[in-house]
């Protein structure tokens, strides 16, 4: 290594493109934004979404559906899924809306509905924000309680 082939490291440095300073740089007068209009002058930020006055995308593009602000959303658990659980020894004879959080079927602020695909064998009390028919005939048909909350 001598003087004459040392480098900075790659990345240390920025462009050389020092605008502004002077006609002889070559880069000086407008300093590289051309003549006239609001991108020559200082301030200038263009809007988010602006398309040099063409109609932008987000207002060219129809909007389309209807969003019912009074829907209310349930996460479904399906009674397989509790007679796998209650196989697997994770619950015993009473489920609530804590024990689906902790088992991981349902968010701390979800809505659970209790499903009917698959057959219960266990006798299970489930306590939940909603059932559906058929789960509440499995559920009293093998000898538990559905209570909703």
């Amino acid at each position: 290594m001598e003087l004459h082939n040392l480098k900075p490291a790659e990345g240390s440095t920025k462009s050389t493109k020092r605008v502004g300073r002077g006609i002889g740089s070559g880069k000086g007068r407008t300093s590289t934004r051309g003549h006239k209009g609001a991108k020559s002058r200082s301030g200038y930020s263009k809007k988010q979404g602006f398309e040099g006055g063409q109609m932008p995308l987000q207002r060219r593009v129809p909007k389309f559906g209807f969003k019912n602000i009074n829907r209310v959303a349930y996460v479904g658990v399906n009674l397989d899924t509790l007679q796998k659980l209650a196989d697997e020894g994770k619950i015993k004879d009473t489920i609530e809306g804590k024990t689906f959080v902790e088992l991981g079927l349902a968010g701390k602020n979800d809505l659970v509905k209790v499903l009917g695909r698959g057959a219960l064998k266990a006798k299970l009390n489930i306590s939940a924000d909603k059932f559906s028919k058929s789960a509440i005939q499995a559920i009293e048909k093998a000898g538990g309680t559905a209570t909703e909350l």
